[in-house]
């Protein structure tokens, strides 16, 4: 058995479970209060973040670089193209939701919001939830129009990219904070992925003191 240490509403978490359900690995998900940066914790990843991955013998961490191995030891079905120039979009794709809408979206919406309470740090900066709620529009837009031309994200075929970004937005959706209505492109998408059997267990997930809205986990919106 799989082990991941990992928080319901970590985008880098949910990343590696989309695809380890993909590869259909069967996973024990041990919940990590990473924040409180325990001995054991810090034996398994001295960096004191999560996901960890425990398999056989191996303790991994960093998602993108869990993704990769595992899409390379499991290679079916792919998620990076064998495609050079295919597979670097692939990889900055992922770069940038794992970065820039991390930086600018995610941690100012769903970390003050969500992560600040669940730490005991305080209420949530207004300012910062402005700046991402503004923010956000500028990536939904960005996608609606990689959208416009391609099936997926970054080409024609599901990639580690459409989980990254999946990742991200599936955090966001479970507090309201994705205008489903800007980009009809953007919603089918999201549709189309979270109707995957992979999608299930991120769907099913609940954390207490912060129930998600009733669109959450129904696949047509």
């Amino acid at each position: 058995m799989v082990r991941l240490y990992h928080v319901a509403l970590s985008p880098f978490c949910r990343k590696v479970r989309l695809t380890l359900a993909e590869k259909k690995i069967e996973v024990e998900l041990v919940e990590e209060r990473y924040w409180e940066q325990g001995p054991d914790f810090l034996r398994r990843n001295p960096a004191g973040k999560v996901p960890v991955m425990k398999w056989d013998n191996r303790t991994m961490s960093e998602s993108q670089a869990i993704c990769e191995w595992l899409d390379e030891t499991i290679p079916q079905p792919p998620l990076l193209p064998r495609d050079p120039d295919a597979r670097y979009e692939v990889r900055r794709l992922c770069a940038w939701f794992d970065d820039k809408f991390h930086n600018e979206v995610t941690s100012k919406l769903l970390y003050e919001r969500v992560n600040k309470k669940i730490m005991g740090l305080g209420y949530p900066d207004s300012k910062a939830v402005k700046a991402g709620a503004t923010r956000i529009k500028y990536h939904l837009d960005y996608m609606g129009w990689l959208l416009d031309q391609r099936r997926w994200l970054a080409g024609d075929a599901m990639t580690l990219a459409d989980f990254a970004a999946a990742a991200h937005l599936s955090c966001l959706d479970y507090n309201c904070d994705v205008d489903w209505n800007r980009s009809a492109a953007v919603k089918e998408w999201y549709a189309k992925i979270k109707s995957r059997p992979s999608f299930r267990s991120l769907l099913a997930d609940q954390v207490p003191g912060f129930p998600p809205p009733a669109h959450y986990a129904d696949l047509d919106f």
